[in-house]
Parts: C-alpha cells; sequence; structure tokens
C-alpha cells in the first residue's frame, strides 16, 4: 500500500521559490556526480520504507497550504556534517502541481495515507491564479 510524506517547505513563499531551490540542487547533484536528481535531507529514516518506495510522493506545504507534490524515487542513508546518521529523500525533479489542500504547522514530516492525499491538478486549471487558489484554500472557501 503506498503512503507519502507531507513535509514544511521551509523558506518558501511561492511554488516558484521550491522550483528554484530544486533546480540549484538538481545542478549541484549533477555536478557531484550524484545525477539529475533532487536530494532532500532529514534527521530521521522513514520506517515506512516499502510503502514509501512503492509510488509516494512527498507533499510540500508552502504558507499552510499543500501545494505540489514531488515522486520519491529513493530512500538513502547520509550522514551530516555533523557527524550524525540522516536520510536523503531522493526526488524526481518534476513538481506536480495538487488541488490546494489547507496544513497546520508541524515539525519534521509526517506520513498521508494515499486516500488523504489531494488529487492532482491536470494543467487546465479553472482560471484561477495559483496563488490565489492556495490562499482561498487556506480561508477555507475552496
Amino acid at each position: 500500500m503506498t503512503v507519502h510524506l507531507v513535509k514544511l517547505c521551509v523558506g518558501a513563499e511561492t511554488v516558484a521559490d521550491l522550483e528554484a531551490w530544486v533546480k540549484r540542487r538538481v545542478g549541484a547533484n549533477a555536478r557531484g556526480g550524484l545525477g539529475r536528481v533532487h536530494d532532500h535531507v532529514t534527521r530521521m529514516f522513514p520506517k515506512r520504507r516499502d510503502e514509501l518506495l512503492d509510488g509516494g510522493s512527498i507533499y510540500w506545504v508552502i504558507k499552510g497550504v499543500i501545494r505540489v507534490r514531488q515522486k520519491i524515487i529513493g530512500l538513502e542513508p547520509a550522514t551530516g556534517t555533523d557527524g550524525v546518521a540522516r536520510c536523503a529523500i531522493l526526488l524526481d525533479p518534476p513538481l506536480i502541481e495538487t488541488a490546494p489542500q489547507p496544513k497546520k504547522a508541524f515539525q519534521g514530516w509526517r506520513y498521508l495515507r494515499g486516500e488523504d492525499a489531494p488529487p492532482d491538478l491536470d494543467g487546465a486549471g479553472d482560471g484561477v491564479a495559483p496563488e490565489l487558489r492556495a490562499e482561498l484554500a487556506a480561508l477555507g472557501l475552496l
């Protein structure tokens, strides 16, 4: 059974901010010989590894609203510069826009059941700007 992660996108004000971060990380990883992959390093290693690798994604919360997701393509042990064991979550670089879903602040990451994940937007949209859609969702109006 597939499970996902939800993570706060700290420091990002918009999806464009996250896109810029992903682009920088992918470029640095490609130059470093790691391939064209986005990695996100976290302190804890997910215990539900098999479920995450069975089609799971990381859903990014930007300003209190789940806005986009990235497919998880791997989980690898990593060691921080402080010598502490960590987990590198390897992500497919493209961001997939989702229907906005408000999410209260939390620390770290949380598991998200497949049936609770917001649906992907098909790209056609309804003419409402993504930032306005997110604000309306945060207000509980969508």
